[in-house]
């Protein structure tokens, strides 16, 4: 080849068409690379926040009975668990403002992992989950931890979580909270207030993103001291119908609305099927007043009364 073919194959160093070629791809691989992320950036921001709520019932039983029952034995004192969990997902809902509750889960132990009542009974209300550990002989709860961080690890990799609330004090629970937050969900531990000194390990504390301490007058109405009350049932109580529940439930309704008005109603209206702690303990008091029959542990009649106040507060909206 000679010098002028050679010339002729090969373009110029300096010819401005090579640069001008370059140049121009790469602009055009930038500009679908904005659009690509434009494109994920607005779906992101369709996407709602989510946030769970975890809670070690071992803790929680503990912690509560001696606050508000001065002991730790479940033997001695009731705990409403149906009104409590309620009263966490409002609390959860005034938090979380822009985000929406994917469940609750209930950790807690069983012999051989087999349900009791309590549990069952907890196991069926609407938005929580049920996980058992085991129970040793000396009725310390084996394997709860482990479930913890399972839960929090997968639901934080799968993006299912954006925040959790966890309700524990076990510096075991360490590594649950740096595995969510490793994925980038943030972890919020919820405890319950000690008469002295602290219930929550300090290496917890330390790790989690936030931390909240919930009193006295919190877990007052969901806590009792296992002793005969006026309403309490007896062996030869009359249980009502859940059609005599639900009545008095749009009884109470009716009461409510008058005394506090339509902007009231209006206000909680957007939390249904969910009742505020507050207004949930009034309506249990004055149902058991009106009906001279203790509900509580009666999951299904508590579901009738709150079906009868929302049945009669839907139909005059």
């Amino acid at each position: 080849m000679n010098d002028a073919d050679h010339s002729a194959a090969a373009p110029d160093a300096g010819d401005p068409g090579a640069d001008e070629i370059s140049a121009a791809d790469i602009s055009a691989q930038l500009e679908r690379a904005n659009g690509l992320l434009e494109r994920m950036l607005a779906e992101v921001a369709k996407t709602p926040s989510t946030h769970a709520i975890f809670v070690d019932a071992g803790y929680l039983y503990a912690a509560a009975g001696r606050l508000a029952a001065g002991t730790e034995d479940r033997r001695a004192f009731d705990l409403d668990a149906e009104g409590l969990i309620e009263a966490l997902i409002d609390k959860a809902r005034t938090i979380f403002a822009d985000s929406r509750l994917l469940r609750v889960y209930w950790y807690d132990g069983a012999r051989r992992r087999i349900h009791t009542t309590e549990q069952q009974s907890i196991a069926e209300l609407p938005d929580v989950k049920v996980r058992l550990g085991n129970l040793n002989a000396n009725n310390q709860q084996k394997g709860v931890d482990s479930l913890i961080r399972t839960d929090l690890e997968s639901l934080a990799r799968h993006r299912a979580i954006s925040d959790a609330a966890l309700i524990g004090g076990d510096e075991d629970l360490v590594s649950a909270v740096e595995a969510a937050q490793g994925y980038g969900a943030r972890v919020h531990l919820w405890g319950i207030e000690a008469p002295e000194g602290r219930n929550q390990a300090e290496p917890l504390l330390w790790e989690v993103d936030s931390q909240r301490t919930f009193d006295l007058d919190f877990f007052k109405p969901y806590v009792t001291r296992r002793a005969a009350t006026t309403y309490e049932a007896g062996p030869s109580a009359h249980r009502p119908s859940r059609d005599d529940v639900r009545f008095v439930g749009a009884q109470i309704a009716a009461k409510w609305l008058a005394a506090r008005g339509r902007e009231a109603l209006v206000g909680l209206l957007p939390g249904h099927p969910y009742l505020p702690g507050s207004v949930d303990q009034e309506l249990l008091v004055e149902a058991e007043r009106l009906l001279q029959y203790s509900l509580r542990g009666q999951s299904d009649l508590r579901r009738a009364l709150r079906d009868g106040f929302w049945d009669h507060l839907q139909t005059q909206y």
